[in-house]
């Protein structure tokens, strides 16, 4: 599929429905323990991502500089990556306040929806392997793994400094990617996370464009080692991203219980340490629990049956 032409033929409808997916990755981004390559992938969006970003390249700067813009324009997948980043960039500046108090207040039911959306992803992204074999199954055990120990990893305290607020939006980038490894939760374990959520808040413009910078610089390196991956060893890719899915799922479980915790540099009282539990008993918080699972799942899949039917009104238009 990392084969597939650019796209810059979509209808206005169509680009629409690019950005309201680039919103629910942009929720996805905001909350630890969630990635917004995730949510790329349950909308069948993710190679496309991958191969939009990674147009903008060597061919791309310098018909630039000869001047020969619209070649340049022509070649790069400006319009699909406008679309998505206006998507994301409207999720994060809207729902970061609201996500952020949920988070702090609901933890449960929130949890909760994007556990479902997860399991469901899981069924989803592997119908993308070829062929399931003892090596695939390998893969998917060593990216459970990975994320496992790392959404285990205690966060951080760091400095506040412009270099490492630029080396954080970095790192938080390539993770942010991949699916099953969540870009907020690097920055929680980077300690940077409550840093940078009050800078959104605060509209904090020199805090935001140094991790942006950051950001930047570091997605535009990382996604050519992923288009190189998927074009090389497609199936072995996929069955990684898997396992890093599933790992996830450590962090993402609804219920736990705090067991050690820490200030972060603005003296809040942040967990340092959870560890999953059953739940106690039943009562309305469960059962409302048990309910977003059942819609984060429900709506993995009706996503992914309206990717599937969008997918092959394209190829009968292509075939015309």
């Amino acid at each position: 599929m990392m084969n597939s032409p650019i796209r810059n033929d979509r209808t206005f409808t169509a680009y629409i429905g690019l950005t309201m997916k680039g919103f629910c990755m942009g929720a996805a981004d905001v909350v630890p323990g969630v990635s917004g390559g995730t949510m790329a992938f349950i909308l069948g969006i993710y190679e496309e991502l991958i191969k939009s970003i990674k147009s903008f390249d060597l061919t791309f700067v310098k018909l630039l500089f000869s001047l020969r813009v619209k070649d340049a324009m022509d070649h790069a997948s400006w319009k699909f990556l406008m679309a998505i980043g206006l998507g994301i960039s409207v999720a994060i500046v809207t729902l970061a306040g609201i996500l952020a108090w949920l988070l702090q207040n609901q933890p449960v039911l929130i949890w909760s929806f994007f556990f479902g959306l997860i399991v469901a992803s899981l069924i989803t992204v592997s119908k993308h392997l070829n062929e399931w074999t003892p090596s695939i199954s390998v893969w998917i055990a060593l990216g459970t793994l990975c994320t496992y120990l790392l959404v285990g990893m205690v966060p951080a305290k760091t400095p506040d400094t412009a270099c490492f607020l630029f080396m954080s939006g970095a790192i938080a980038i390539c993770a942010m990617i991949l699916p099953g490894i969540s870009g907020a939760f690097i920055l929680v374990l980077l300690g940077k996370y409550h840093y940078v959520l009050e800078a959104v808040i605060n509209r904090d413009i020199l805090t935001l464009v140094l991790v942006a910078a950051g950001a930047g610089i570091g997605l535009v390196t990382f996604v050519r080692l992923l288009n190189w991956l998927f074009n090389r060893y497609h199936d072995i890719t996929i069955a990684l991203l898997t396992g890093l899915m599933f790992g996830s799922l450590r962090k993402v479980w609804p219920w736990k219980e705090t067991v050690e915790s820490m200030k972060d540099t603005h003296g809040n009282i942040i967990p340092a340490a959870q560890v999953n539990i059953l739940p106690s008993h039943w009562d309305i918080e469960l059962m409302t629990a048990l309910c977003l699972v059942v819609v984060g799942f429900l709506l993995v899949l009706y996503l992914n049956f309206l990717a599937e039917k969008g997918n092959e009104r394209g190829l009968s238009h292509g075939n015309e």
